[in-house]
């Protein structure tokens, strides 16, 4: 018994050792590869605007607006509508959680191509049509002090932009998302929920004071699942987002993304462009590291006050 303890033990530790190797590793490839485009370009690539593979000058702002936007858009949708589904199905019978259960995951099956062309056939006619339409001339957005700036001047686009996208990439990431926040509400104790009803509590103040507060690390975990997605996700964006490298003129605009851009030149780089690209993907992923590291941090920052022990 012991020595299987032993061996379990050590598969289990160089599994670990595995993965920091390999994030090791594709840390240590992007530095290299991108080296040149930093000797060239420094700093000031971060927040450069144009992409212009004539004269061999780069930026990298528009991507990461475009990257963020989407992303952000993503989970505004998102997180609410997975928060909401996930609380149906631990609060509903059987008969009725179990298919509902089966059918957000199968929305985790269909593939991100998949997406993109219904994003193209679907979704961007029927936004070009009906959805801008009404929230720029029906709900006023466009009258509203910065309705101007945030749908763009006049106030109408062609379906393609970054709402489109954001609406794709929320479809993608709730099942993800829903999936932990399901498990999490599951594993909160009975004993909790009943204590709090036996108080008077109601539905929404036990959800919120004692669901929410119990899981929270799994919600958040939950939520990063799904930012991890959108932040990375390349095909279905790259058929709705338009494909333009510009900074984000509003909503309604044509943009792009980290990974779109990675996708659309990547095969046909070479020289300074294919180094400006692995640079791309280097702030990419020191993006999703350093919304981790936050994260975690504020995690324990505001741990006694959740109850949790250090």
């Amino acid at each position: 018994m012991q020595h299987t303890d032993t061996l379990f033990r050590t598969i289990c530790q160089a599994g670990a050792v595995l993965a920091l190797l390999l994030i090791a590793g594709i840390f240590g490839q992007l530095c290299i590869h991108s080296a040149d485009a930093w000797q060239h370009f420094g700093l000031p690539f971060l927040w450069g605007s144009n992409w212009d593979p004539a004269v061999d000058d780069y930026g990298a702002l528009p991507h990461l607006l475009g990257t963020l936007l989407t992303t952000l858009i993503s989970l505004l949708l998102a997180v609410p509508l997975s928060f909401a589904v996930a609380l149906l199905i631990t609060e509903t019978p059987d008969w009725l959680n179990r298919p509902l259960s089966h059918c957000v995951d199968l929305l985790a099956a269909i593939p991100s191509v998949i997406y993109g062309m219904w994003g193209l056939f679907v979704l961007v006619p029927l936004m070009q049509d009906y959805v801008q339409p009404f929230l720029s001339e029906t709900l006023g957005l466009i009258y509203l002090p910065g309705g101007a700036w945030l749908l763009g001047e006049d106030g109408f686009g062609c379906g393609f932009g970054f709402l489109s996208a954001g609406v794709i990439l929320a479809l993608m990431v709730l099942p993800y998302m829903c999936a932990v926040m399901r498990d999490v509400f599951r594993m909160t104790p009975p004993m909790l929920r009943e204590s709090a009803y036996g108080l008077g509590c109601t539905r929404l103040e036990v959800t919120r004071d004692v669901v929410v507060r119990y899981g929270i690390r799994g919600i958040i975990g939950g939520i990063f699942i799904g930012m991890g997605r959108a932040l990375g996700e390349t095909m279905a964006v790259l058929f709705v987002i338009g494909n333009l490298m510009e900074n984000p003129a509003g909503l309604y605009s044509c943009g792009t993304t980290i990974a779109a851009t990675l996708a659309n030149n990547f095969a046909e780089a070479t020289g300074l462009q294919q180094s400006a690209l692995f640079a791309l993907g280097l702030v990419l992923l020191l993006l999703s590291f350093g919304i981790q590291l936050i994260t975690r941090y504020y995690l324990s920052l505001t741990a006694s006050k959740r109850g949790e022990k250090h």
